[in-house]
């Protein structure tokens, strides 16, 4: 079960995954931020809702399209009718990917997180 950076503590252990790659590193805040964008269908949609700015968010976009071989969001110029950005294929490939992976790491862990969990304090 992941969480966002700013969500109040879990109730119970969770497992954070991020992944380090030569190329660079994909983690919970870039996975959220395209499933943001593919909800919004904006950049600038997406960064407020998660409470960035959209710079940050560009750079996070231009970062992960930088990273792979097939851009992650395809966006469209504003102007009078707007712009936006669209996940493409690779972006949605890379989602499913690591929310898979995600939820296996998860799933092997659950038992040392419960070990782990059940030393604390409260």
């Amino acid at each position: 079960m992941s969480r966002h950076r700013n969500a109040p503590p879990p109730e119970a252990a969770v497992l954070s995954l991020r992944v380090d790659l030569p190329q660079g590193r994909i983690g919970p805040g870039k996975v959220a931020l395209l499933e943001a964008i593919g909800r919004e269908g904006s950049i600038s949609a997406a960064g407020r809702a998660m409470g960035m700015s959209y710079k940050r968010a560009w750079d996070l976009v231009d970062t992960l399209n930088q990273m792979l071989a097939e851009p992650v969001v395809a966006a469209t110029p504003g102007g009078v009718g707007g712009g936006g950005a669209a996940l493409t294929p690779a972006g949605e490939a890379l989602i499913r990917d690591y929310r898979l992976l995600e939820a296996a790491a998860e799933e092997a862990a659950a038992g040392y997180l419960a070990s782990l969990a059940a030393r604390m304090k409260g």
